[in-house]
């Protein structure tokens, strides 16, 4: 269990530096003109590939016992940074303009905070 803790412990951490990353990245390519390029996109694509991980460990601890004192916002949050990705590649229609580039990069940031959020909401009753 103690093993499973650290795991999901430090992939919330690279997840939360990932989407730091991709905040600065994506203002970045609004700041400077330029259009969303397939190097973005794959990295997006790891950025949900690192929640989605980190959630099935959570639920792994949650199967296991393991209980946040908050439950239901600590999961909220983990549910609200699963979706995030899909849902704005969905609302923005997998355009890859400049506009979208800003919008990534906004939702990189959103998503550190919720990360960061989750952190708080954490404090695992073992």
């Amino acid at each position: 269990m103690n093993i499973l803790y650290l795991l999901h412990d430090r992939l919330q951490i690279a997840f939360m530096l990932f989407m730091i990353i991709i905040g600065i990245w994506g203002c970045f390519i609004f700041f400077t003109g330029r259009s969303i390029t397939g190097d973005f996109w794959g990295a997006l694509v790891i950025g949900e590939g690192l929640v989605i991980v980190e959630a099935i460990v959570g639920i792994l601890l949650y199967i296991g016992g393991a209980r946040p004192q908050r439950d239901l916002f600590h999961i909220l949050y983990a549910a609200v940074a699963v979706i995030s990705i899909p849902a704005t590649f969905a609302f923005t229609r997998g355009r890859d303009n400049r506009f979208e580039a800003l919008i990534y990069g906004l939702l990189g940031f959103f998503l550190m905070g919720i990360a960061l959020r989750t952190r708080t909401t954490a404090l695992l009753a073992l």
